[in-house]
């Protein structure tokens, strides 16, 4: 029988959340406080022609940063955290994830 003090954990194939690269979600957590302030929480679920206007975004973010600019003027927050935060808007609008009782499509 093994040491009860070392104590176990059976989580071999789960998700390892660590992994995710912590300055650029604390960078994409900064557009998400700001966008609230400015909007509402979870403002963006809910705007009209979502795929198609963040996909815009996106790209427009990409754009400024690929000609040089790496700090959006308006937010003072980078170009990519602004691209990658409008690309998981677009992967859940896309996929069809549900939140609440409101499934977006």
């Amino acid at each position: 029988m093994s040491d009860p003090t070392l104590g176990r954990k059976f989580d071999s194939g789960k998700s390892e959340y660590g992994l995710i690269p912590p300055h650029a979600l604390e960078e994409m957590v900064k557009v998400l406080t700001l966008g609230a302030q400015k909007y509402d929480r979870d403002n963006w679920r809910y705007v009209p022609d979502g795929k198609r206007r963040y996909f815009d975004a996106a790209q427009r973010h990409l754009w400024a940063w690929k000609r040089g600019e790496q700090v959006d003027p308006e937010s003072g927050i980078h170009h990519l955290a602004h691209a990658a935060t409008n690309l998981f808007f677009l992967y859940e609008l896309d996929t069809g994830h549900t939140y609440g009782s409101t499934t977006l499509s």
